[in-house]
């Protein structure tokens, strides 16, 4: 039986990345319990005091299709490069100059939004066919494939 996935994310700073893997995917914050308009309101409710209202975050697809990103505050930072990253499909079905144009302008609205772009690595034919090594706001490695 297939089992349903969720990436985890620790980090600093959950609601900024949370945002920010929102933008970067398309995904959205998820919505608040049932019978409440914003978190705010929902954490208020269940006495959660101010200072840990950002200790959690999470996004989701908005057709369902792919994982929910969950973000949980840690105390300690980032230490060492990823074991396991995310690549963002930027230029499905694109090749050569044309999809590492695609890779550019995407790294480049990410940069925008708090990424950094780490490198870029040629296409080299026939199965390589080029990427850019960026990383979020907090660190985390990711491709932009």
């Amino acid at each position: 039986m297939a089992r349903e996935v969720q990436v985890t994310f620790d980090c600093a700073d959950p609601g900024r990345l949370a945002e920010f893997w929102a933008e970067a995917l398309g995904y959205r914050l998820q919505a608040p319990p049932p019978g409440f308009d914003s978190w705010e309101q929902a954490l208020e409710a269940m006495g959660v005091p101010p200072e840990r209202r950002n200790a959690a975050s999470a996004v989701v697809d908005p057709d369902g299709a792919g994982p929910r990103l969950f973000f949980q505050r840690v105390p300690e930072g980032k230490q060492v490069k990823n074991r396991l990253h995310v690549d963002v499909r930027a230029a499905p079905g694109l090749q050569g100059e044309e999809r590492m144009a695609a890779l550019e302008a995407e790294a480049e609205r990410l940069v925008a939004h708090g990424a950094t772009r780490l490198k870029r690595f040629e296409p080299e034919p026939p199965l390589a066919f080029g990427h850019i090594v960026m990383a979020d706001p907090e660190g985390n490695e990711f491709c932009l494939d």
